[in-house]
Formats: C-alpha cells, sequence, structure tokens
C-alpha cells in the first residue's frame, strides 16, 4: 500500500472518531435549568434589563452619574 493512501485512511478514520465523540458528548450535556421568578427578578436588578440604551444627543458627554 502507498504511505499517503494509508496516511489519508488513517486521518478520515481519526476525523470521523473525533466527530462521533464530540456529537455524543453535546447529546448528553444536561440543558441549562430554568431560573424561578425570584432568580430572574434578581438577575434583572443586578445586570439590568436587556433593553438598548436610548442614543445619545448631540453635545452630551458621557459622564458617571456620581459627577
Amino acid at each position: 500500500m502507498n504511505k499517503t493512501l494509508l496516511l489519508s485512511i488513517l486521518a478520515c478514520a481519526i476525523s470521523v472518531a473525533a466527530l462521533s465523540v464530540s456529537l455524543t458528548v453535546r447529546r448528553d450535556a444536561p440543558d441549562p435549568p430554568n431560573m424561578s421568578e425570584e432568580q430572574r427578578k434578581a438577575r434583572k436588578k443586578f445586570f439590568g434589563t436587556g433593553k438598548t440604551l436610548p442614543p445619545i444627543p448631540k453635545g452630551q458627554e458621557m459622564r458617571p452619574r456620581w459627577q
């Protein structure tokens, strides 16, 4: 057998094995738990809402609120 052919067959076998392992691991991964309403409120209070901020008017500077 030719070395190139043997190496290409070996590379294909290794890639198929790696793909099957990754698919198996991904399928067996547990789903993230759903948050309770209390956890959701605490998260919203800490991180804020997911809404985008309003655009900055012309000439207004970005300063922290405490200044």
